[in-house]
């Protein structure tokens, strides 16, 4: 008999791993079975806080358990498409960290083999489970601010450094998830600048600029040299704005009731008039979740209902298709990249944590 509890294995358990297993263990939903990873010392680490839960150093461990009904791929962004195609294949239901394959084809091919299966297939798209995030989407789709005119994000730190994807695999994916996510509109082109200030490694620093058919336009800024930490969003309506610092301990988001109005004919140009409204600033009540637990739980409630995720494959392709494409702009030093349009199979789809 099946238990009520999801079985869970996680592989990896270096820097988000032991997150993993820390939200899928305080989840009365869920249990953690067992941990793979190559590291002698991870594991003994796993076994000192969770002595409950099985280490293994070999991921067919985890494949072969039957009481492993779901796999958590917390490995090296490389290594995520061969791991959570072999869970797939598997038969087990996979949450992968973001991203959730190096190409567009590859994530394809995940897609595929999860709908064959009907197995639940989820990218790790974390911050959109922060309060913050799931209170700017509720403002956007209620239509506090309006119209979205642009979204401008800058996301810098002091490294850390990754040896296998650029900075904008590493920070740029988060702000490239928060957009799919809240503008119901999808870019058509990306241009993109890079720089490389360390030899061996790829970009540690870039600036995205995403197009829309509209007049709505997305800046985001990353980068791993910078002597503060910054995450600071501005995001600019015909109503209003809003401006979201995660770095804030208490008043993440404000919005402003702020903008401009234009009187005068547009065929008379000359003529306009341009008006600037500055009224309130108002700080909504967020409340203080940790974004991981709401996302272990939207997981398993998915796997075990059916439904598509918030952060679905679907999301993750969107996603993976503006950073390769962002990638070659850099290597065209900038030059716009246009978006292609997404197969039948894969149209984006709205979902509710």
């Amino acid at each position: 008999m099946r238990s009520s509890q999801l079985g869970v294995g996680v592989v990896g358990y270096g820097y988000w791993g032991p997150n993993l297993v820390r939200n899928f263990a305080a989840s009365a939903a869920a249990r953690v079975v067992a941990v793979c990873d190559r590291d002698p010392l991870r594991l003994a680490a796993l076994s000192r806080h969770h002595p409950d839960v099985s280490a293994t150093s070999r991921f067919e461990d985890l494949l072969e358990d039957s009481s492993v009904e779901a796999i958590a791929v917390a490995t090296p962004a490389h290594t995520h498409y061969e791991l959570a195609l072999a869970a797939l294949k598997a038969g087990k239901h996979v949450l992968v960290e973001k991203p959730l394959a190096p190409t567009a084809d590859l994530v394809r091919r995940l897609i595929d083999e999860a709908e064959r299966r009907r197995l639940t297939l989820m990218v790790d798209h974390t911050f959109l489970y922060t309060p913050s995030v799931r209170k700017i989407s509720e403002l956007v789709r209620r239509g506090e601010i309006g119209d979205v005119y642009y979204y401008d994000s800058t996301r810098v730190s002091l490294g850390l450094f990754q040896s296998d994807v650029s900075v904008i695999w590493d920070l740029a994916v988060h702000d490239l998830s928060i957009i799919d996510h809240i503008i119901d509109e999808r870019p058509v082109a990306v241009s993109a600048t890079g720089s490389r200030h360390v030899d061996g490694s790829p970009e540690n620093m870039a600036h995205l600029t995403l197009f829309f058919d509209s007049s709505c336009v997305a800046h985001v800024n990353v980068n791993w040299l910078s002597p503060v930490k910054v995450r600071k969003t501005l995001i600019g309506g015909s109503k209003k704005m809003i401006v979201y610092d995660d770095m804030e301990p208490t008043e993440k988001i404000k919005v402003y009731d702020k903008g401009v109005t234009v009187d005068g004919s547009p065929e008379k140009a000359h003529q306009l008039r341009i008006g600037y409204r500055a009224g309130d600033m108002w700080a909504p009540h967020v409340p203080a979740k940790e974004a991981l637990a709401s996302e272990v739980e939207h997981f398993v409630d998915c796997v075990r209902n059916g439904a598509a995720p918030l952060c679905d494959a679907a999301s993750g392709l969107r996603v993976v298709e503006i950073l390769e494409a962002a990638t070659r702009s850099i290597a065209g030093q900038g030059q716009p990249v246009r978006l292609g349009s997404f197969p039948a199979a894969h149209r984006p789809r709205r979902a509710t944590a």
